[in-house]
């Protein structure tokens, strides 16, 4: 596929992987990138990225990445402005991390991981993405049937590609029950968007980052990270952002790779 003059949306795209994101598409000469956060800093990480290019390539959106009627802004905006959204990485995600279960020492009771910080967690993590996702194939389908189009045939070339943000937590990690349980979610959402979507041209693949150097991983502490992380990290360092950023490009601009790429750092969890 081809990503040079497309029109890309990426969400959580103030900070982390998502901005890292948008720089590489922007260095590889993406037309238009809508960038949304609920972060109103995604404004100044948009100029910062225009300023860089020297161009209006970024396009800041701030909201609720959960709000249907955001969505729909964002890409009416952009479809009404720029053109038809083709890349799609929904890079927003949250963490609510605790014990599936665990015994308090004073009442002898079991607490169990609330049901309100789960439902939560996935609306951020699991339902949000799929749903920007699925938004840009129903504008591409739609833009195909005003053209008198079908369904696609490879001689059109891929019309769009969406890559979604899993994680090795997906494989299961202790203290992660409602973080792992969106990414790994994920990979069904991905698998079966890709036999449905290829139909319109668009294909879906899932991207694993391992421990990267995010804000979200640094909240986790130094002790924390070199205690947990870095012993059992082939690289022995957490992954930076760019380099998650190229391995999620190669996924977009080369249409044979599918499925799922793991770009772990060789990391591995402790033993039990």
């Amino acid at each position: 596929m081809e990503i040079k003059n497309r029109i890309a949306v990426v969400t959580g795209a103030a900070s982390g992987i998502g901005r890292a994101v948008c720089e590489n598409l922007a260095d590889h000469g993406v037309k238009t990138i809508g960038m949304v956060d609920m972060n109103e800093e995604v404004t100044a990480a948009a100029d910062t990225i225009n300023r860089t290019f020297n161009k209006k390539v970024a396009v800041p959106f701030t909201g609720n990445t959960t709000d249907s009627e955001f969505r729909s802004k964002v890409y009416d905006t952009l479809d009404r402005e720029h053109g038809t959204v083709s890349i799609c990485v929904p890079c927003a995600g949250i963490t609510r991390d605790a014990l599936a279960v665990k015994i308090d020492k004073e009442t002898g009771k079991s607490i169990i991981y609330p049901e309100e910080k789960f439902r939560f967690v996935i609306e951020v993590n699991l339902l949000a993405p799929i749903y920007w996702a699925m938004e840009m194939v129903a504008r591409i389908a739609e833009d195909r049937a005003r053209k008198g189009l079908r369904q696609w045939r490879p001689e059109e070339r891929v019309q769009g590609t969406v890559i979604f943000i899993g994680s090795v937590s997906s494989q299961g990690n202790k203290g992660q029950i409602s973080y792992a349980t969106t990414k790994a979610g994920l990979e069904g959402a991905a698998a079966t968007l890709t036999k449905e979507a290829i139909y319109h041209g668009v294909r879906c693949g899932v991207i694993h980052p391992g421990y990267t150097d995010t804000p979200m991983v640094r909240a986790l502490g130094e002790e924390f990270i070199k205690k947990n992380i870095l012993q059992y990290t082939q690289l022995g360092r957490l992954i930076t952002t760019e380099e998650i950023a190229d391995a999620i490009r190669f996924m977009i601009s080369n249409s044979a790779v599918s499925g799922e790429l793991w770009a772990d750092a060789g990391w591995h969890p402790a033993p039990a």
